[in-house]
C-alpha cells in the first residue's frame, strides 16, 4: 500500500531566492507499506518544473500498489513523484533484509560530509549580517540573481571574510550581466557560480570566459540530459527531486563522472527525510549542498546530525 500525505515545515526564517519567497517547507511524505514493514520517502514538488501538491501526489497514486524499484523507473518521468516513491521503496528494501541502504547499493558507507550553508536573497545589509552570524561555517552558499547583485556580494565577503563562497544565481542573469560579474567574481575569492543563465538560454556559456567553475542545475535533470551540458558547464548539481530519485541519481553521478563533469549534490529546502537518501550521492562529491533541515524552525524526530564535520549519514530510524 503506497500512502501520500503532506506535511509542512516552518523555516527558521524567510527564505529568498530570485524567483519568490517561503516561510514554510511544504512537502509530500510517501509511506509504502508490505509485509508488516515500512519504506518512507519525502519529495518536495517545485513550480518552477511545472509540479504541484496535487500534481504530484495524482502522479503517486496512479501507481499499482505492488510496483517494483524497477518498474517505477518507466512508470513516472523524472521528478518529485518519482522520487518520493523511490525513496520509499529503496527504504523498505533496507528494513524488510535488516541490511543497511549504501550496502544493497554496493557502496560503502558515507562519511560525513561538509555542506554549504545557503544565505536568502536580502538587503546587502541584511545579508551581510546572516554571512556573520554564519561566519564559522567553512562554506557558504549565496542567492544572487538580480541585476544589483555586487553590493550583496560585497557584504557577504565582509560578513564572512574567511568562508568559501558558492554563487547561485537561479537563472537570473543575462550572459551580459554574467560576463561583466564574472571577473570580480574571482576577485572576491568566490569558488563556484550555479546556473548563472536560465535552462534553455545558456548555450552562451560555450563562448564566454571561463574564470570561475559553472555548475549546472536547472539545466541538469538525469543522465539524458547530461549531453547537452558539455562545454557549457564543469559541474552538475545532483538534485534527487530532479532525477527522480536515488536509483536515477546513483546511474546519473556515474555518468556524469564519466563524462568529466565534477559533482554537487544539492537539495530543495526540505526535512531531514528528503536529504537521507542524497547522503549517498556525497562521497568524491566537489560540493555538498544539503542544508535543507538547517533551514527548518522545527525537523522529523530522529533528524540528521549536523556538525563540524559536516553531514552524517541517516540513522535506520529515519531512513535506509
Amino acid at each position: 500500500m503506497i500512502t501520500v500525505t503532506r506535511d509542512a515545515f516552518p523555516l527558521a526564517r524567510t527564505f529568498t531566492i530570485s524567483r519568490g519567497s517561503k516561510t514554510v517547507a511544504e512537502v509530500l511524505t510517501v509511506t509504502l507499506t508490505r509485509d508488516g514493514i515500512t519504506g518512507r520517502g519525502e519529495c518536495v514538488p517545485y513550480a518552477r518544473y511545472g509540479e504541484s501538491l496535487a500534481s504530484v501526489t495524482a502522479q503517486i497514486e496512479s501507481l499499482p500498489p505492488g510496483i517494483t524499484r524497477s518498474a517505477l523507473q518507466q512508470a513516472l518521468p523524472p521528478g518529485a513523484a518519482r522520487n518520493a516513491v523511490d525513496c520509499a521503496l529503496w527504504d523498505w528494501e533496507a528494513k524488510s533484509t535488516g541490511r543497511r541502504v549504501w550496502d544493497l547499493a554496493g557502496l560503502p558507507a558515507p562519511a560525513p560530509a561538509l555542506t554549504a550553508f545557503t544565505l536568502s536573497l536580502d538587503t546587502p545589509a541584511a545579508m551581510q549580517a546572516q554571512a556573520a552570524a554564519h561566519a564559522h561555517r567553512p562554506v557558504l552558499k549565496i542567492k544572487l540573481g538580480t541585476p544589483e547583485d555586487m553590493p550583496r556580494l560585497l557584504a557577504v565577503r565582509a560578513g564572512a571574510p574567511r568562508a568559501t563562497l558558492i554563487i547561485d544565481a537561479n537563472e537570473g542573469w543575462t550572459a551580459d550581466i554574467y560576463a561583466d560579474l564574472a571577473p570580480r567574481l574571482v576577485a572576491l575569492g568566490v569558488a563556484l557560480v550555479e546556473q548563472p543563465l536560465p535552462a534553455g538560454q545558456d548555450e552562451a556559456l560555450r563562448h564566454l570566459p571561463r574564470p570561475l567553475p559553472v555548475c549546472a542545475d536547472e539545466s541538469c535533470h538525469d543522465r539524458a540530459s547530461l549531453a547537452a551540458l558539455r562545454g557549457k558547464y564543469d559541474l552538475v548539481n545532483l538534485k534527487l527531486d530532479k532525477t527522480g530519485g536515488l536509483t536515477e541519481a546513483l546511474a546519473t553521478c556515474d555518468a556524469a563522472r564519466a563524462m568529466g563533469f565534477g559533482l554537487m549534490v544539492g537539495c530543495m529546502v526540505g526535512s531531514s527525510l528528503a536529504m537521507a537518501p542524497a547522503t549517498l550521492l556525497t562521497q568524491g562529491a566537489a560540493f555538498t549542498d544539503l542544508d535543507g533541515p538547517l533551514l527548518l524552525a522545527q525537523d522529523r524526530d530522529h533528524a540528521l546530525l549536523f556538525d563540524e564535520q559536516g553531514i552524517h549519514p541517516p540513522p535506520a530510524q529515519l531512513w535506509g
